[in-house]
């Protein structure tokens, strides 16, 4: 209950906040490519529970048909405005909305589509007891997972037998510390992350 307030009063307080932003960031997507401001996916959330994230759109039209993941810092599929919107996380910001409407929390195990998450054992499983965030412990350490991919002749190969399980792990982690006082060292490591 204390966590959904929090949540709640985080999310709303925070989109008045950075209105201008988001009013900003939008402009610049429709006047820089064609096609809608917002990207929404199918993703699993709690209880195995399916949900629209919402995204600002990074990417050209029709792109994601190419592959669900994507590599290094100059990806063609990538819009130019796209690449810094990724860079500094800004394309995240919408999902305060999810946030607002009780689809994810702030803090959380970051939402996996169905492909990745059908790839899970039942141990894994049990970070879907706990609704999907904005940031996560896995979310600062793999910050730059597009590098990390963009290394290997095999991208999704690599993601799935090498990056995804140490996500997993760190998922478990945050669900072995969950609490306010954790929400608030990875909201602070989350910032530390991003300005450094």
């Amino acid at each position: 209950m204390l966590k959904r307030s929090f949540d709640v009063i985080c999310s709303g307080f925070g989109l008045l906040f950075i209105s201008p932003i988001l009013i900003f960031v939008s402009g610049a997507i429709a006047l820089t490519s064609k096609g809608g401001i917002f990207y929404k996916q199918k993703r699993v959330g709690l209880h195995g529970e399916k949900f629209n994230i919402l995204k600002f759109r990074t990417m050209y039209i029709g792109a994601d048909k190419k592959g669900l993941l994507t590599v290094g810092d100059r990806d063609p599929r990538v819009t130019p405005i796209g690449y810094y919107l990724r860079k500094y996380k800004l394309d995240e910001l919408p999902q305060l909305f999810n946030v607002l409407i009780g689809d994810m929390s702030l803090v959380g195990p970051r939402p996996e589509v169905s492909k990745y998450v059908d790839l899970y054992s039942p141990e894994d499983r049990i970070v879907l007891t706990l609704k999907p965030g904005i940031t996560d412990y896995a979310s600062i350490y793999y910050r730059n997972e597009n590098e990390i991919l963009k290394s290997s002749s095999d991208p999704e190969k690599k993601y799935i037998e090498e990056v995804m399980p140490r996500k997993l792990e760190l998922n478990k982690k945050y669900f072995a510390e969950k609490g306010v006082l954790t929400d608030l060292k990875i909201i602070f490591l989350t910032f530390k992350s991003i300005f450094k």
